[in-house]
């Protein structure tokens, strides 16, 4: 398998950022939540940071076949290892443009609706252990920009919570590296996941932009 399109922005001796989107769908489905949001963050972060760069060199990767295993991140992966390549971090975008908030628009997996929100207004980090810091840092800037964001640790490669695991960042937690996948929390707010009616008129465009937004400023300060 051949590695997935890719941006490389070279700044310092540093350990690589990367940052990636699922760019397949669930046949049938249109894919606008899923994962055509990802995508438009992801390509929208390459502009902005091909003209003003951070400190981290960063790596922008779009993986295919996510929909059917998490094959592209599977040998993306694969390949890493085989280089020895370290990462400061990998980013998983993934859903990010659905925003719902009456009380009880959002679902979490038990125990976990003890303690965040019942509305879907969020965007959620969800990151292995090594990643704590950045999860609170991170969260705290996407906030800043005024965009509501919850974060949440998870221990054993989130075998503990397997709603965790489902998007291209596993396979980086499988492998080592710290990761963090970025999500409005597909089925568990969104009622078109893997629907025909996943289509661009659900989502809420002004949520997603914050996210993007958040998200610029969340990297730039790691």
């Amino acid at each position: 398998m051949n590695l997935p399109p890719q941006v490389h922005f070279a700044r310092a001796n540093l350990p690589p950022i990367l940052i990636g989107a699922h760019y397949d769908a669930v046949p049938g489905t249109p894919g606008a939540d899923d994962n055509a949001t990802g995508v438009a963050v992801l390509l929208e972060l390459a502009r902005i940071f091909a003209t003003e760069p951070i400190k981290y060199p960063l790596r922008l990767v779009a993986f295919d076949m996510e929909e059917y295993g998490l094959l592209g991140s599977t040998d993306y992966v694969d390949q890493l290892k085989q280089a020895q390549q370290p990462l400061r971090l990998m980013i998983s975008l993934e859903m990010l443009g659905y925003c719902d908030s009456p009380p009880n628009s959002q679902n979490s997996p038990r125990p976990l609706e003890l303690f965040y929100p019942n509305c879907g207004n969020f965007i959620a980090l969800i990151g292995n252990l090594r990643t704590i810091w950045d999860l609170v840092g991170m969260s705290r800037n996407i906030n800043q920009a005024g965009v509501p964001s919850q974060w949440l640790p998870v221990p054993n490669r989130g075998k503990i919570v397997p709603d965790t695991r489902r998007s291209d960042h596993a396979r980086f937690w499988d492998a080592g590296y710290p990761a963090i996948m970025v999500t409005d929390t597909a089925n568990m707010r969104n009622p078109h996941y893997q629907q025909p009616s996943d289509t661009m008129a659900t989502l809420d465009l002004y949520f997603l932009t914050g996210v993007c937004f958040g998200l610029e400023s969340a990297i730039r300060n790691l």
